[in-house]
């Protein structure tokens, strides 16, 4: 192993941790809080998080074991099952996320009508489009064996090596792969959250008017309340713009290296640096990692359910550790007493 791979192999087994660190944390959350299971939204989220999980335990160990190893890891069945669960869960998770971003643009430019348009039987049906949208090129490519331990990723994944025979039927399925799932996921992000933020910027500047209203009525008022109220107004405007950004920089950031690479892979006869290959894979797994904070953690409700399961095993241990302290401190007592209740037996004169 060089160095590169070392570092490849570093970057994995973190994106390992944190991915089912904090999948796991995402999913407590939902089966604690009845609020969350509740809304729409967390059937998407669920699913999103379960796909995580299996692509956490399943593909990311064998690329791992695939960069130490530089060689097949496990047998050639295990390794097209493999690379079965990477088109489906990889598929999946895409199409997860732009049905929460259609679920966020109802919720935001339909809001009174919102739980009319958007019910749990619309949240299964779109699940169920999910579903089989990912499994009919999940089978297809495992039908065709066309999956299978891919060198350039040190992954089992699609492999145009094991297709060569296929030759242009390989390709137009990889570009329909990745234009119905990476595509149509970006272009469903881009068009649904950009409506969301023009509405947020709607509203800010509703409410700008109406603050600079009051500061303009409010003479006596104090400059510094005056300049926290202008702060205030310009992160007003900076919030929604930040959200919007991370949700689709994420997706760009982690998908598009891995998927411009396996396209540049179809129409280029020269080969490509192994090294950008699994980069671009990791690039691709670290999306995992990232989902549970983008789309749950850092959400008011899951934030209040991690620390109310935090404050509620930190007071079982406090109150553990304090009936331990009672209980020895109560047995300290007791021997206390019975050694002061001991008295020494004096000796009398014999004449007494």
């Amino acid at each position: 192993m060089d160095a590169a791979d070392v570092i490849a192999s570093v970057l994995i087994l973190g994106i390992i941790v944190v991915s089912l660190l904090s999948n796991v944390v995402v999913l407590i959350c939902f089966v604690y809080n009845p609020e969350i299971r509740k809304q729409v939204p967390g059937l998407f989220t669920l699913n999103l998080t379960l796909c995580n999980l299996l692509l956490s335990v399943s593909n990311m160990p064998l690329t791992l074991v695939g960069i130490i190893t530089t060689g097949l890891p496990g047998g050639g069945t295990f390794c097209q099952i493999a690379g079965f669960l990477d088109t489906f869960l990889t598929t999946n998770s895409m199409l997860s996320m732009a049905a929460l971003s259609v679920d966020r643009w109802v919720a935001v430019v339909f809001p009174l009508s919102y739980h009319s348009r958007i019910r749990h039987r619309d949240a299964v049906i779109a699940l169920g489009y999910t579903w089989t949208h990912s499994l009919c090129f999940s089978i297809v490519a495992a039908c065709r064996s066309w999956v299978g331990y891919h060198p350039l990723y040190a992954s089992c994944t699609l492999c145009n090596v094991r297709a060569k025979g296929a030759g242009t039927q390989f390709i137009v399925f990889t570009v329909a792969l990745h234009a119905l799932a990476f595509l149509l996921t970006l272009i469903v992000l881009c068009v649904t959250y950009l409506k969301v933020l023009k509405v947020a910027r709607f509203h800010c500047k509703r409410i700008d008017v109406i603050t600079m209203q009051t500061l303009v009525l409010l003479v006596d008022i104090h400059p510094s309340v005056r300049q926290k109220c202008l702060d205030e107004q310009k992160r007003r405007r900076q919030r929604a713009t930040k959200k919007i950004s991370t949700f689709i920089g994420t997706f760009v950031v982690c998908f598009a290296p891995y998927v411009i690479t396996r396209i540049v892979e179809l129409f280029t006869t020269g080969p490509i640096n192994p090294h950008w290959g699994v980069l671009s894979k990791c690039l691709a797994y670290s999306k995992a990692a990232s989902d549970p904070f983008v789309y749950s953690l850092l959400r008011h409700q899951y934030r209040r359910t991690c620390m109310l399961l935090a404050n509620k095993i930190l007071k079982r241990s406090a109150l553990n550790s304090t009936s331990l302290r009672t209980e020895s401190n109560a047995g300290r007592s007791d021997n206390n007493c019975n050694t002061t209740n001991i008295q020494p037996t004096s000796n009398k004169p014999l004449g007494q």
